[in-house]
């Protein structure tokens, strides 16, 4: 009985020893020298010092290995100050490493503390080891829009937003794959009296740094990304980089096409229709403000003709041609020839200003008569003279005025201003000041135009002014109607958008006597929603992405006024 009572306690120490092996080898091959709280400084004490050798681990969140992407990965681990994650910088990673190091891998390593762009991460791994499979760690479930002390508790872990967040602005989609979402499209705080909005801004961006990515992410199946799509059930790891909360998808986004494309405007019929359009440097001249070559020239010219095409307007009031001879009449002989309408230039030798641009009027000799010459308002505080003309139906009836003009810019603010002035940007943009007493000049050019001809005007043009600023209520003041106001509720007055802010830099302001016939007002929004990479200007990652259809013909919407007979 000795030899099977010897066997037993054998049989009974190997099934022991397999019980105590089994744990050991699915955990960590080493004690860990300092959680991840204690490494990113959370619940008090100071963050390790720069270069400190540690042992960390946690479960990998989200991979995003390689020089194309983040070259490294986040972890995330249960401390006793809760959850923390943390950026793991690993950019010698292989291949192996690569296809190793995936979410829901639980990861130690061997490594040192660092620090870049201010955020603390491990990085000098010199090894690691694979301990477990752990399960992904469920994303905290957030609502959007959170204050920067809540972000800050939350960088670098895993996160969702189970509610649909908006496309507020995708100018960074071409440059750096990242759109600006909101809780709604965000409005510039003075397009409209009371816009009180929520203004936080979450940057969803594309796993990577790099510049230009090839493919642009995030793009519908019409290669684009309109301002207003929403996007639903976000999940991802929460960051902080180039100054923005930032987050990483781990799962694919799910885009709802809530702002779709418009279709071309339907034919006026019997009412006539007067359109204002900021063509965007159209010069012929190459190399200068426009195209930088006949190539890209072709291609503005084959938008703004579709743009055109799409608008079926009677009379056209432009803004940004080159100021040069020969760039009107070229634009205009390439709009009448791809577009079949024939276009002409109110002729006159009206003052076109020193400025490297000009605004001009075209109309429809088959619709409408031009009866007069261009008039130009010579108040030396424009650097573009104003122009205006008055017109009427080749079926008879009442003249009218069409004035067009182009403010001056909100951009290029001087060193140095004297703040009475307002030259200096004070909450309206550089150079209010100056785009009040243009708008005084032009109440008085108008005025001007009354008397001499007809108080039936419209002005109508790139103002460079939001609704609710001082030019715009210096003109309404003076008794102006603004027409998109009157005519359109507030998420519906845009035509620019700039930093995921939305506003109507592009004005249509009637006379009293003119506003009583105008049937209806809209801009046509083929362009400030769409991302500037499908321009005739693109980056080369967006080459074959170009069409020669309307949108993004220009950076401004064109608005449109239908006048009944």
């Amino acid at each position: 009985m000795a030899a099977p009572r010897a066997l037993t306690t054998l049989a009974a120490g190997l099934l022991a020893l397999l019980l105590t092996a089994a744990p050991a080898a699915a955990s960590c091959p080493a004690p860990s020298s300092a959680d991840l709280a204690a490494i990113k400084g959370v619940g008090g004490a100071p963050a390790l010092p720069q270069g400190q050798a540690v042992v960390a681990e946690g479960v990998v969140t989200g991979a995003f290995l390689g020089r194309e992407r983040l070259d490294g990965f986040y972890l995330q681990q249960d401390t006793e100050q809760g959850p923390v994650g943390l950026f793991v910088y690993m950019p010698a990673a292989t291949e192996r490493d690569i296809a190793r190091i995936v979410p829901g891998r639980h990861v130690q390593l061997h490594a040192r503390t660092g620090e870049h762009r201010g955020q603390v991460q491990l990085q000098r791994v010199d090894r690691y080891a694979i301990c477990a499979r752990d399960r992904l760690p469920a994303p905290e479930s957030l609502a959007w829009p959170l204050d920067e002390e809540a972000l800050s508790r939350l960088e670098g872990r895993l996160v969702s937003f189970p509610q649909p967040l908006t496309v507020t602005g995708n100018d960074e989609l071409a440059r750096y794959g990242a759109l600006r979402l909101a809780n709604e499209r965000l409005f510039r705080p003075t397009n409209a009296p009371g816009n009180d909005q929520q203004r936080a801004v979450l940057r969803l961006d594309d796993g990577s740094y790099r510049t230009f990515p090839s493919p642009i992410p995030y793009l519908s199946d019409e290669g684009t990304r309109r301002v207003g799509s929403r996007v639903a059930g976000l999940t991802g790891v929460l960051t902080r980089a180039f100054d923005a909360h930032r987050l990483h998808p781990t799962q694919t986004p799910r885009f709802q096409e809530t702002n779709p494309r418009p279709a071309p405007l339907d034919e006026p019929g019997e009412r006539l229709r007067v359109a204002t359009f900021n063509v965007e440097n159209y010069f012929t001249t190459l190399g200068q403000r426009g195209a930088e070559n006949t190539d890209a020239l072709e291609r503005q010219r084959a938008k703004l003709a579709a743009a055109v095409a799409g608008l079926n307007a009677d009379i056209l009031a432009l803004v940004e041609v080159e100021n040069a001879p020969g760039a009107l009449a070229d634009l205009v002989e390439q709009l009448s020839r791809r577009t079949g309408v024939r276009y002409r230039a109110v002729g006159g030798r009206a003052d076109r200003g020193a400025d490297a641009i000009k605004v001009a009027l075209l109309y429809r000799p088959d619709r409408v008569a031009a009866v007069s010459e261009l008039h130009a308002d010579g108040d030396r505080v424009h650097h573009r003279p104003p122009l205006a003309a008055f017109f009427r139906s080749v079926e008879g009836g009442p003249a009218f005025g069409v004035v067009t003009a182009h403010f001056k810019s909100k951009t290029g603010c001087p060193a140095r201003g004297d703040i009475d002035r307002g030259d200096i940007d004070q909450g309206q943009g550089c150079w209010n000041e100056r785009r009040v007493a243009q708008a005084r000049a032009v109440t008085a050019f108008l005025e001007r135009l009354a008397a001499e001809g007809s108080d039936r005007l419209l002005l109508i043009g790139d103002l460079n002014a939001y609704g609710a600023e001082d030019p715009i209520r210096t003109l309404t003041e003076a008794g102006l109607v603004d027409l998109l106001a009157r005519e359109l509720p507030p998420e519906r007055r845009y035509s620019y958008v700039f930093r995921g802010e939305s506003g109507y830099l592009d004005h249509a302001l009637a006379s009293p006597a003119l506003a009583a016939a105008v049937a209806a007002v809209h801009p046509w929004p083929i362009n400030a929603d769409e991302p500037r990479f499908l321009g005739y200007d693109g980056p080369e990652s967006a080459a074959r992405l170009f069409r020669p259809d309307p949108f993004r013909s220009s950076d401004h919407d064109p608005v449109v006024v239908d006048l009944s007979p």
